[in-house]
């Protein structure tokens, strides 16, 4: 990265931070970059023909007079308006209408404010990773309080009167890092470029935060090819960090371009950051997110495609980095769709669902994994099951919430891994208030459109990769309704039985991706699968026989979630019907 830059791309403000930040008023009036922000503001100003400019009093809006206004706001860090004049005659032009400069500072204040606003902090030769708390401090806390009180010692001093009610809004950045360059161990020279972009140690991030991401759906598969994307794409240390994420038992190493900034920092809410004693060994996978160009088009029918390089056992995944691309969505799959493939090459069964274990009162407990496509209902029973712990579970703990995998141990019985530490979730799928209650620790993505999405931790990363027997496996139906011959849960009798129904993978579609109606897709899983059937199939048949010897319940659970009114009741009285079920057979 660049040192001590502010770039202003889209609605996100970057700073890279490598020398000391502004530590007084005057420092940062005077700073590069409080100058580019203010001429950010003022062109917005202009292509609107806005009153606000009415400060310049006529006077041409160029440097001159932008430095003037500067040094007027300056003065009114210090001093009352009645006394500015008389330090410097050229603030009168901007002081002779008060009301309408404090507008212009609260209009800068709030376009400020109104970035998705990040920190990089460079630690190359500085090690600031092994102080993080003291780096944070001293960079995104003291920013922020900079920017808030300088704010309001110059409203303050232009209105002559001190507000009844402050707010602490933070004013600095959002989310911050440390990054550094590492040494990654690789078994081939191609990947040793990747070594010269800097690697997330730390984070901190302010939550709530809302997030605009530039698409707010996911379109097309996730293709395998030959052609590896590593030799395809160009990465300047400037431009992109790389997210070391844990994605199971796997190290998956995430690098985002500068674009997706935003998306690529909210994984610090799904996927666990990889620590030290993690990175000493080689990579599972690496996903570049935001190729530059077309380098991508015309390898598959789509162009998010990844390759499995089989002579360094290492799958590599890419994406363009094109705004139809800027959905976390494709951020989140892509780097499940690896860790899949992973599984598969190693004769693991991987399942696109959520799992769950659950102690009742009277210490009956069970672990339940629901397998089902997106909108399923997976997630919004999960959440049913939360809105019933009070009454009727003693403890909740999730193992996975959208992908994981199985492995049978030596005795034939499968036990169960998750991926994430997040869930990605419908906010409209959720109870009434439940997002509300987590707002502190959040990541909203785009709330006012149709798939509006929240990002919250929901598990440990030790409860993740610890390993669950499974006591009961559901395929979640969410488009059937209920009648005598299809009951809430059904169990099946055979695994081939079983098999047909998780091996169709029908649902009617929520409208999280570009689909629409009831659509059927291999296992409910395009994320690795379809790409690896004939091997897919080899591992589902054995588990799946497994399952049964271990006599594990095995059925579908039908959520409803996708008929017209049971939205919400749907999810609800299928977690009841599951609970119920536990406690007869417990």
């Amino acid at each position: 990265m660049q040192k001590s830059t502010l770039r202003i791309i889209g609605n996100k403000a970057i700073m890279n931070i490598r020398e000391r930040m502004c530590e007084t008023p005057e420092e940062l009036l005077d700073s590069e970059k409080l100058h580019q922000v203010l001429n950010h503001c003022i062109r917005n100003l202009q292509s609107k023909n806005s009153p606000l400019l009415e400060i310049f009093d006529g006077r041409a809006v160029d440097s001159e007079s932008i430095s003037d206004l500067v040094n007027t706001l300056k003065y009114l860090v210090k001093y009352e308006n009645s006394l500015v004049e008389h330090v410097d005659k050229r603030s009168v032009t901007f002081i002779r209408n008060l009301d309408r400069l404090a507008d212009f500072v609260e209009y800068l204040y709030d376009c400020w404010r109104g970035f998705d606003r990040f920190i990089v902090n460079d630690s190359e030769g500085d090690r600031l990773d092994k102080r993080p708390y003291r780096t944070f401090n001293e960079t995104v806390e003291r920013l922020s309080h900079l920017i808030r009180s300088v704010y309001r010692q110059i409203i303050e001093n232009i209105t002559g009167s001190h507000p009844n009610v402050y707010r602490q809004i933070p004013a600095g950045a959002e989310m911050s890092v440390i990054s550094m360059p590492k040494e990654i161990v690789w078994n081939d020279d191609r990947y040793r470029k990747l070594n010269s972009i800097p690697v997330i140690r730390q984070m901190l991030i302010y939550p709530p935060l809302v997030i605009h991401q530039p698409m707010n759906k996911r379109t097309g598969h996730f293709k395998k090819i030959e052609k590896n994307p590593i030799d395809l794409v160009e990465l300047h240390p400037d431009e992109w960090l790389c997210y070391p994420a844990r994605i199971g038992k796997l190290l998956v190493m995430v690098y985002f371009h500068i674009d997706f900034f935003e998306l690529g920092f909210s994984q610090c809410n799904l996927f666990q950051l990889a620590d030290d004693n993690d990175l000493q060994r080689k990579p599972d996978a690496v996903f570049i997110y935001g190729a530059q160009g077309n380098v991508l088009d015309g390898l598959s029918t789509s162009p998010t495609v990844f390759c499995e390089d089989s002579q360094n056992d290492i799958f590599v995944g890419a994406v363009p980095g094109r705004p139809e691309f800027g959905y976390f969505g494709y951020l989140k799959k892509m780097a499940l769709t690896l860790h899949n493939a992973f599984m598969m090459k190693s004769g693991t069964m991987p399942f696109h669902g959520a799992m769950v274990k659950i102690l009742l009162q009277g210490n009956k407990e069970a672990t339940i994994l629901m397998m089902g496509d997106t909108g399923a209902g997976k997630s919004e029973t999960l959440e049913a099951f939360r809105v019933l712990g009070e009454k009727h579970i003693r403890e909740l703990t999730i193992i996975a919430d959208d992908m994981g995998s199985i492995e049978l141990d030596r005795a034939g019985v499968p036990i169960g891994y998750g991926t994430e530490t997040g869930a990605f979730l419908r906010l409209d799928d959720l109870q009434p208030g439940y997002a509300y209650g987590h707002l502190d620790r959040s990541i909203i993505m785009n709330p006012s459109q149709v798939n509006a999405r929240i990002i919250i931790p929901v598990t440990k990363f030790e409860t993740v990769i610890q390993g669950h027997k499974i006591d009961y496996i559901l395929y979640a139906n969410n488009y059937e309704d209920i009648d005598e011959s299809h009951p809430i849960i059904e169990r099946f009798s055979t695994s081939d039985a079983a098999l047909d129904t998780f091996r169709a993978g029908a649902v009617m579609s929520k409208g999280t991706t570009t689909s629409s109606g009831l659509v059927n897709t291999y296992f409910a899983n395009i994320f690795g699968p379809p790409e690896y059937m004939n091997i897919h199939e080899e591992i589902v048949k054995r588990y799946f026989k497994s399952f049964f010897r271990n006599n594990v319940f095995v059925g579908q659970m039908r959520t409803r979630l996708g008929v017209q009114g049971f939205e919400s009741n749907g999810p609800r009285e299928a977690a009841l019907e599951l609970l119920r079920i536990i406690g007869v057979e417990n």
